[in-house]
């Protein structure tokens, strides 16, 4: 894409997210999922490969560009998002930066017309440190046999393709030995449990998945070699953090227009609430975070992109952003009063869905052990 045809697709995005998502918000969020129209209509847009390379059939986006397509997926329900986020994001990046060429081939134009991906990582004992995790694939005859469970796997219902971490080296823990396998859904033995019932984020599903003795050829093998993409599959997180970091500041941009919209019609005592310099003093506070976070995001994505920081500031974007949403929800709520509590109010909605980005892609805590050691080894 070049500037002027990545400007139409920004432009297209804010138009389409704003008069054909935000008004089925609540529709979404009872029926649990996403219209088919709205899934095809984001097909048809190429949003499920935006990411992924033009000679695959995507749109090629940096991650700069990626950002700012983020800023406007944040503005209304997550699950929007998550439709096409793994495809573009760490399952997607897995292929683009591990895959063989056979692997590009059959599986990225699939993604980029509307396939589904699931990043099959974490277990009961792995998530954000990956050093607990016991799935395994052992060697048989040409190909492999992978025996595992999966948990809270996104689009795991929906999924024609799992991006399957598991063991393939004798250690019995750490990250050396760990493998990434292309798991079709499709396949012999794999099953994928009930969605999970989740406190926010309806529409965006995750479930369980089960990989029972599940044969995979060797062409099946990321990157062709045992091993070889795991610390691919590893960097396409820190790429991740990046992206939800972006979503986060949308959200907090919705919410403090939501505040405003509310501030400037409710009234007390004869009076717009807006007038009252507490009710001010919140606002200020929601602006202040998504203006600081815009500015992060950004200079994370930029610095990505040219090869100048890929450890410290998309960690600390992450971390900044998903902390900062979660104030500006609690402070939306606040500025509601009690109509903030109800169901059917976006301020409401929204309090419960930015929740999980303090936990996915990195927990807080994570972020700050990576942000931390990072500066120490710098040092030394």
């Amino acid at each position: 894409m070049n500037d002027a045809e990545f400007a139409d697709v920004l432009a297209a995005v804010r138009h389409f997210v704003r008069t054909e998502v935000i008004p089925r918000e609540e529709e979404i969020e009872e029926s649990d999922a996403i219209p088919s129209d709205i899934r095809q209509a984001a097909a048809d847009m190429g949003l499920f490969g935006y990411c992924l390379p033009e000679e695959y059939g995507g749109l090629g986006a940096t991650l700069s560009e990626d950002a700012q397509l983020a800023f406007e997926f944040g503005y209304t329900t997550p699950a929007f998002r998550s439709m096409f986020g793994t495809n573009n994001g760490i399952a997607g990046q897995v292929l683009v930066s591990s895959g063989t060429a056979e692997q590009k081939q059959r599986w990225l134009p699939r993604l980029a017309q509307g396939g589904v991906s699931s990043f099959a990582l974490t277990e009961a004992e792995a998530g954000s440190d990956p050093s607990g995790l016991t799935t395994r694939a052992v060697r048989d005859g040409d190909g492999y046999v992978i025996t595992g469970v999966k948990r809270f796997i996104t689009n795991a219902p929906l999924a024609d393709l799992f991006v399957v971490f598991a063991r393939t080296g004798a250690e019995a823990r750490g990250a050396k030995g760990i493998s990434v396998f292309l798991v079709e859904a499709s396949a012999d033995g794999v099953s994928v449990g009930p969605k999970d019932r989740k406190m926010g984020q309806a529409g965006a599903w995750t479930a369980e998945v089960v990989f029972d003795h599940v044969a995979v050829a060797a062409s099946g093998l990321v990157g062709g070699q045992e091993g070889a993409g795991f610390g691919e599959a590893m960097k396409s997180l820190v790429r991740g953090r990046v992206h939800i970091a972006a979503v986060c500041v949308g959200m907090a941009e919705r919410l403090l227009a939501e505040s405003v919209a509310h501030a400037r019609s409710s009234r007390q005592g004869g009076r717009p609430i807006g007038e009252f310099q507490l009710v001010q003093a919140m606002l200020a506070e929601i602006q202040t975070g998504a203006y600081a976070g815009r500015a992060m995001v950004t200079e994370a994505a930029r610095a990505y992109d040219s090869g100048a920081d890929r450890r410290i500031g998309p960690s600390a974007a992450k971390l900044f952003c998903s902390e900062m949403v979660g104030r500006a929800a609690d402070l939306a709520v606040q500025i509601h009063g009690g109509l903030g509590y109800m169901h059917g109010v976006p301020a409401e909605r929204m309090y419960r869905d930015a929740r999980l980005f303090r936990i996915y892609e990195g927990t807080s805590e994570i972020q700050k052990l990576i942000i931390g050691r990072a500066l120490v080894r710098d040092d030394g």
